[in-house]
């Protein structure tokens, strides 16, 4: 993933007050699983505030960005662009030329709230659907990163992070990333 070219998440039509939450997990969903930025179109303080938090905690390198349009992007994209709609074709259908296209060329995913424009249809190199029946943008985000990284995005390296979280079975286990993986926990739930 890091000697591929990058994939960039834009966020369209962020609602102040109503979208915080979902903004902020279509953020966190692309820096988790491989995207190398997100871009809320719109005022988006809030999930750029959190997702760079968690960044600096947990590590990148992942940038976080707000604009006030995203017509300008979309645009003037050099790369291709993949729009996650429910009305799209099936990604089982677009996966594997999605994938060849993004060995050469960066990678614009878009994914929207309230009604889409009908020229990010026009834009985007393919329209895919996850599924074609009504769910969550974060949900469709994850699972067309993970198609197009094919598991790879999971077995990341994470950089600069303060902390790191130790996987077990049970409880949670966040160490800073300067202890040894048996030190003391930072945090605990049963």
């Amino acid at each position: 993933m890091q000697d591929e070219p990058p994939v960039w998440v834009l966020r369209l039509g962020h609602r102040p007050g109503r979208d915080e939450r979902m903004s902020t997990h279509v953020g966190l969903t692309a820096r988790a699983l491989g995207a190398d930025r997100v871009i809320f179109a719109g005022s988006a303080d809030g999930p750029r505030e959190t997702v760079t938090d968690i960044t600096e905690r947990f590590g990148g390198p992942f940038d976080v960005e707000v604009r006030e349009s995203y017509r300008p992007l979309l645009g003037g994209w050099d790369g291709r662009i993949v729009h996650l709609t429910m009305y799209g074709l099936p990604i089982e259908d677009c996966a594997p030329a999605i994938r060849t296209a993004h060995r050469s060329e960066p990678l614009l995913v878009v994914v929207g709230a309230e009604k889409v424009a009908g020229e990010v249809y026009d834009a985007a190199d393919w329209n895919v659907g996850v599924t074609n029946q009504p769910h969550s943008e974060v949900a469709s985000l994850a699972v067309f990163l993970d198609r197009l990284f094919e598991g790879r995005e999971l077995d990341r390296e994470w950089e600069e992070a303060d902390r790191t979280v130790i996987p077990q079975e049970r409880g949670k286990r966040v160490v800073k990333s300067d202890e040894p993986s048996t030190g003391e926990r930072t945090e605990r739930s049963e």
